[in-house]
């Protein structure tokens, strides 16, 4: 990994092992000699899986056939690489992908189709899948999992690896919530995420495990931007191992899931938010906050559209408090929004209302609030009730030292 954000978690959560779930982490050379490259785990028979995956339209080999897996509802392993994402190689890479399942299914004894695999790295270049087969003789899974290697194998430019978890009740019953996460660039998720792996000893079938997961996705990973640019692998999986015998969970809404609901809401916002604070030489995590639009959607564009502008994030870089470049995001972003009623905060400090600066406007303690590592701006677009939070991070000369060097 290269030098650590600053904006870098204290330490790797201590994530408990979940029933059902046997892990292990290997370096088998796919792009660099002695890094951890290869996560297998393997999942107790009737394991449920939910997935939601990028809306590319040159999305990766690995991505078309985890999609075409979902259909069966079941999961006995899942294989991600990193180094090489197996992304625009033809047929040679979907058979890559295919050959890795297969051999995966032999390996626990399953069908083939219940294997889900992901792959993450460098775009066009063929995936040597026989480093990874050869990798996969000897492993050894295992019950105690080492959730910080598992995290570091999945890693590319990510400078920290990302776990989270939480403890819920379903009903009278304890349920267990942990998962990893990997992106630090090429962060703009359209219905997905960069990659994300998401463990629950929770009884909950494929379906409902779906519909749950799609919306956690929406309020989490689809509110996060680095760089504006949509991955051809971004994947989040969801497995439920069906090990804890809670009240019966028959629909999505029961009131029994209410806990586990915000329990997964709070780890996969914990993961999008460690991925902004990855991103690609950011020394600043932003939270934007947009009201008064025409409706949530508008909101949410409206917020992006501040959060992926270049002069946006490098003013915020150059801690210089030049509200008049939100002003332009704003008008840009194609959403309705009334200049003459359009109000902005930095740090909770009023800028700007009804259209124009407010009087005796004093800049020191919104020029004091961009020394910090945490940047908070509130827009109101003066046009309706819609409203909704994206988080990005600022765009610093290091986000093209990191890009420039990639492949070399």
């Amino acid at each position: 990994m290269t030098k650590l954000s600053p904006l870098a978690p204290e330490a790797f959560p201590v994530i408990p092992n979940i029933s059902g779930v046997r892990m292990t982490s290997v370096a088998c050379g796919v792009r660099y000699s002695g890094k951890l490259d290869l996560l297998f785990a393997e999942f107790d028979l009737d394991t449920q899986v939910a997935g939601v995956f990028t809306q590319s339209q040159t999305a990766a080999a690995p991505v078309q056939w985890c999609k075409q897996a979902l259909l069966e509802g079941k999961a006995r392993a899942l294989v991600v690489n990193s180094g090489n994402a197996n992304a625009f190689t033809g047929k040679s890479g979907e058979n890559t992908v295919r050959l890795t399942a297969e051999y995966a299914s032999e390996k626990v004894n399953s069908n083939s189709n219940e294997i889900f695999i992901a792959s993450t790295g460098v775009i066009g270049e063929q995936l040597p899948h026989k480093k990874i087969t050869d990798a996969m003789v000897n492993l050894d899974t295992k019950v105690n999992i080492d959730w910080r290697s598992a995290a570091e194998a999945i890693c590319t430019t990510d400078t920290f690896p990302k776990g989270s978890y939480e403890k819920v009740m379903i009903g009278n019953s304890e349920v267990l919530i942990g998962g990893i996460a990997k992106g630090s660039g090429m962060i703009a998720p359209n219905m997905a995420t960069m990659l994300a792996f998401i463990f629950t000893d929770a009884s909950i079938s494929s379906d409902i495990l779906q519909i749950l997961l799609k919306d956690s996705v929406e309020k989490s990973f689809n509110c996060i931007t680095v760089d504006s640019d949509t991955s051809t692998s971004d994947t989040v999986l969801l497995f439920s191992t069906c090990k804890v015998k809670h009240q019966c969970i028959e629909n999505h809404d029961q009131k029994e899931l209410i806990e586990f609901k915000l329990g997964l809401d709070r780890v996969l916002l914990d993961l999008a938010h460690q991925i902004v604070c990855d991103g690609e030489g950011a020394t600043k995590f932003i939270e934007i906050n947009v009201s008064g639009a025409d409706n949530h959607a508008a909101a949410k564009e409206i917020g992006f559209s501040i959060a992926n502008s270049p002069l946006v994030k490098t003013a915020i870089a150059g801690e210089d408090a030049n509200w008049g470049r939100i002003v332009m995001a704003v008008g840009k972003s194609g959403q309705k929004a009334n200049r003459d009623a359009l109000s902005i905060s930095i740090g909770g400090v009023l800028i700007a209302s009804d259209g124009q600066v407010v009087e005796g406007y004093d800049e020191m303690p919104v020029t004091q609030h961009m020394k910090g590592s945490s940047i908070v701006i509130d827009v109101d677009v003066g046009v309706n009730n819609g409203q909704s939070t994206v988080w990005t991070c600022d765009l610093t000369h290091g986000y093209i030292d990191i890009n420039a060097d990639y492949r070399t």
